[in-house]
C-alpha cells in the first residue's frame, strides 16, 4: 500500500513498519553535527544531481542536473532500497533543500511508498524523535530495478515550445523578487522565461512550515491552470530542486502530472536564450 506524499512526526513515532528515513539537506558536516536516529543522508549536490561531477556545467542541464538512471538506481540499492521499502525523506523544514527531489526522484522511478516528513527535521526534534551523529550501516540491496525517469521531464527546447501554446503554462517556483529580476543571489543574470507564469514555493506552506491542506492547494493551483490541465504544466525553478516542493504540492492537491524542467532558470539563463525583467502587466 502506498503512503504520502507527506507524513507526520507523530506516524513515523506511531509506525510498526520498518521505515528508511534519509536526511537530505546539504553538507555532510550538516549531518554529522547530528540526524534522525537510522536516517542515511542523500546529499543534494551528491546523490541527488550531479552537481560534483568533474566537468559539471550548469549551461547543460542548469546547476542540479539529474544523475543517469543507472546510478540513481545503485544509489538506491546501496541505501537498501526495494520496491517495498517505504521511505521517509526530511529536511530542516520542507522548503528550499532535497527531501521533495528525493521524493519526487523515487515516485519517477515507479515507487509508490515514500513520502516527506512534514514540517521536517524541526516537527521531528519537537516530537521526541531521537537526534544523532552516528551514521547507520545499511544493508546494501541490488539497484532497483528500474531503467528510465517515468514522470514528465522536459528540456530546454520543448519549455521553448510550450511557452507559445495556450493550452500550457510553465510555472515558476522562484521567489518574486526574482522572477521579476530585481535580484539573483545564485545565477549570473537576473530576469525570467519570458511568458511563464509565478507562484513561489514558499505558498504551498502554512504555519509551522508544513505544507497547506489539500483543498486549500487545490484551489491555488486551479487559479494557476486556469484552462490548461495539470498535464500541460511545466514546472521550474532556479535548478530543479525547489520545482519538486511544487509539484509534491500538486500531487497533494490531487493535480498530479506536470512535467519538470529539470534545468530551469540556471539554465536557461546560460543559453542566450531571452530573458524578461520587471513586472508582469496580468499583474
Amino acid at each position: 500500500m502506498s503512503f504520502g506524499p507527506l507524513i507526520s512526526a507523530d506516524a513515523i513515532t506511531a509506525s510498526t513498519t520498518p521505515l528508511c528515513l534519509i536526511d537530505a539537506r546539504a553538507g555532510a558536516d550538516v549531518y554529522a553535527a547530528g540526524h534522525l536516529e537510522g536516517a542515511v543522508h542523500a546529499d543534494p549536490n551528491r546523490d541527488l544531481s550531479t552537481a560534483l561531477t568533474p566537468g559539471f556545467d550548469p549551461a547543460r542541464g542548469g546547476r542540479h542536473p539529474l544523475p543517469t538512471p543507472a546510478t540513481w538506481a545503485a544509489r538506491l540499492g546501496a541505501w537498501g532500497i526495494g520496491r517495498e521499502t517505504r521511505v521517509v525523506a526530511y529536511d530542516d523544514d520542507p522548503g528550499p533543500g532535497g527531501a521533495c527531489r528525493l521524493w519526487w526522484m523515487l515516485r519517477a522511478f515507479g515507487h509508490a511508498s515514500v513520502a516527506v516528513l512534514d514540517g521536517g527535521l524541526r516537527a521531528a526534534r519537537a516530537a521526541g524523535l531521537r537526534v544523532t551523529p552516528i551514521a547507520p550501516t545499511p544493508h546494501i540491496v541490488p539497484p532497483y530495478p528500474c531503467g528510465h525517469w517515468l514522470l514528465p521531464v522536459v528540456d530546454l527546447d520543448t519549455v521553448a515550445r510550450r511557452l507559445g501554446d495556450p493550452d500550457w503554462k510553465v510555472l515558476d517556483v522562484r521567489a518574486r523578487e526574482r522572477w521579476r529580476g530585481e535580484l539573483e543571489p545564485l545565477d549570473p543574470v537576473a530576469g525570467r522565461i519570458p511568458g511563464t507564469v509565478n507562484l513561489p514555493f514558499g505558498e504551498n506552506l502554512a504555519l509551522e512550515g508544513r505544507f497547506k491542506g489539500a483543498d486549500e492547494l487545490r484551489r491555488m493551483y486551479l487559479g494557476v491552470l486556469g484552462t490548461a490541465r495539470p498535464e500541460h504544466l511545466i514546472v521550474h525553478c532556479g535548478s530543479g530542486v525547489t520545482a519538486c516542493h511544487t509539484l509534491l504540492a500538486l500531487e497533494r492537491a490531487g493535480l498530479a502530472g506536470a512535467a519538470l524542467y529539470v534545468g530551469s532558470y540556471s539554465e536557461w539563463c546560460r543559453s542566450g536564450r531571452p530573458l524578461r525583467r520587471g513586472a508582469d502587466p496580468r499583474e
